[in-house]
C-alpha cells in the first residue's frame, strides 16, 4: 500500500517561488507527494504541481506571468488587480478546470469574507478557487464562488496543515513567510503598513503549528524579499532549493520509515 506523504505550502507572495525550489529537490530525491494543501501563493504552486507540471515548468510560469501588468488593474472593483482577468492565464497551464482532473489530492484554502471563516476546497472548479485563495486584500479583487465572496486564504489560515492531518502518514511543511524586523523609515506607504500588519497578524498562529510537521522547511533568508517584488525570482528559487538540500537526509528517510 502506497504511503501517503503530504505537503503543505504556505502563502507568501513572490516568496512562494521558494516552494518551487523545494519541489525540485523532492523530484530529485524521488519522493512521491500524494497530497497537497496550499494557500495563496502556495495554492498556485500546489495546483500546478498537482496537475503534473515539473518544478522547472512551474518556475517558468512565474517568470512568464505578468500578474501586475497594467491591463489587469481593476476598475470599479474592491482591489487594484482585477482577479477575473487572470483566469485565462491559468487556463493555459491547467487543461481541465477541476480538482478531479489533478494527479494528486489537492486542498486549497480561501477566506469566506461574508461568514468570517476559513473554507477548504477539495472538489469542483479549480481556477477560481486558486484566484480566491490568492486574492491579497486591497491588491487583488475578491472572488465570488457559489454566490459567496472569498479572499486570500492566508487571512485566517496561512499554513493549512489541518486538511492533511489524519490522512497522511507523513507531512512536510514549507513556510515562506518569515517576519523580519523593520525600521520606521521602512514603512513608507499604505501598502507597506497593510503588508506589515497582515504579516504580524497571521505569523504567530503559523509558528504555533511548526511542531506538528514531520519535516519543516522555513528559510529565514526569505525575510529580505518583499511580498510583491518580482525582480528576484531566481534568487528566491535558489533559497528554497538550498533549504531543502540541507534537509536531504531527513527527506530521504521518508522513503524508508
Amino acid at each position: 500500500m502506497e504511503r501517503k506523504i503530504g505537503l503543505v505550502l504556505s502563502g507568501g507572495g513572490v516568496r512562494g517561488v521558494a516552494h518551487i525550489g523545494i519541489l525540485q529537490v523532492l523530484e530529485e530525491l524521488g519522493i512521491n507527494i500524494t497530497h497537497v494543501a496550499g494557500v495563496s501563493a502556495g495554492s498556485i504552486v500546489g495546483a500546478l504541481f498537482a496537475a503534473g507540471h515539473p518544478a522547472k515548468d512551474i518556475l517558468q510560469f512565474f517568470k512568464n506571468t505578468s500578474i501586475f501588468k497594467i491591463s489587469n488593474y481593476a476598475i470599479f472593483k474592491p482591489g487594484i488587480i482585477n482577479t477575473g482577468k487572470l483566469i485565462q492565464v491559468f487556463n493555459k497551464y491547467l487543461e481541465e478546470d477541476s480538482f478531479e482532473s489533478l494527479q494528486k489530492e489537492l486542498y486549497i484554502i480561501a477566506t469566506d469574507l461574508e461568514h468570517a471563516k476559513s473554507k477548504v476546497f477539495h472538489s469542483g472548479p479549480l481556477v477560481k478557487t486558486i484566484l480566491a485563495s490568492s486574492a491579497f486584500p486591497m491588491v487583488f479583487s475578491p472572488v465570488t464562488i457559489d454566490d459567496v465572496l472569498y479572499a486570500d486564504g492566508g487571512i485566517m489560515n496561512n499554513f493549512p496543515i489541518e486538511p492533511l492531518e489524519g490522512i497522511c502518514d507523513r507531512i512536510i511543511g514549507v513556510y515562506v513567510n518569515p517576519i523580519k524586523n523593520l525600521k520606521k523609515e521602512d514603512i513608507t506607504s499604505s501598502l507597506s503598513v497593510l503588508e506589515r500588519s497582515y504579516h504580524l497578524s497571521i505569523g504567530a498562529s503559523c509558528i504555533q503549528k511548526f511542531d506538528r510537521f514531520d519535516i519543516l522547511i522555513s528559510p529565514n533568508e526569505l525575510s529580505q524579499y518583499d511580498t510583491f517584488g518580482v525582480s528576484h525570482i531566481d534568487e528566491i528559487y535558489k533559497i528554497g532549493y538550498e533549504a531543502a538540500l540541507k534537509q536531504k537526509d531527513t527527506l530521504e528517510k521518508l522513503l524508508t520509515t
